[in-house]
């Protein structure tokens, strides 16, 4: 994808996750993700937060977080889920479809990446079943690097990833297959519910 492309796709992502939003039942907004620690209201509130918060409150945030910019995430999107409604998480998603927001260093495939991992971490933990489209997930998939998969702290050891769905293998050794979304969660530290991988190494990657 060249660059409008991706600006084109990470709004189509941000509206399609606030239609999925929109159409949950009160009770859904408090299961649990796949971030550990995280309901859904947790997760829409840090997906959003890049458009509610100035660069300033970001700043004074960061510095009461003690530069850590995880230990601040957290905070945010805890406090953040605890004084937002439901209505006003998806109303920032929707009303933010466009917002130019990138991660520092990512670019706009790193707020496709952002967002379309953000929203499996939702939708898996729900139970449903979107499939985010396969171009997204392959643009995500190519964004990756060695780095960006260090950060994440997957241990791919010993294990070659091979999608279903598209053309796609990371690595090498005893065959893990999937979705590539799912596979996608995997290379991100994820530990996906039962029955979505298959091959040897599926139980290392599932949760119990």
């Amino acid at each position: 994808m060249d660059e409008d492309e991706l600006r084109a796709a990470v709004a189509a992502e941000r509206r399609e996750q606030a239609t999925v939003l929109a159409a949950l039942r009160p009770e859904q907004w408090d299961t649990p993700t796949l971030c550990d620690g995280w309901r859904v209201r947790e997760v829409v509130a840090h997906i959003t937060m890049p458009f509610r918060a100035s660069l300033g409150r970001t700043v004074v945030d960061l510095v009461r977080a003690g530069g850590s910019v995880n230990r601040m995430a957290d905070r945010c999107a805890r406090r953040d889920a605890a004084r937002l409604s439901p209505a006003q998480l998806v109303a920032a998603l929707a009303d933010n479809a466009d917002h130019p927001w990138t991660p520092p260093g990512g670019g706009v495939a790193g707020a496709l990446s952002h967002d379309v991992i953000h929203g499996l971490d939702v939708t898996v933990g729900l139970g449903t079943d979107r499939r985010v489209p396969p171009e997204r997930v392959a643009a995500v998939l190519a964004a990756m690097s060695p780095r960006s998969i260090r950060f994440f702290g997957a241990d791919l050891t010993g294990v070659r990833l091979e999608a279903t769905d598209l053309d796609w293998q990371f690595g090498a050794g005893t065959p893990l297959r999937g979705l590539a979304q799912d596979l996608l969660l995997v290379v991100c530290g994820r530990r996906l519910p039962p029955g979505r991988l298959t091959g040897t190494p599926a139980r290392r990657f599932t949760r119990p």
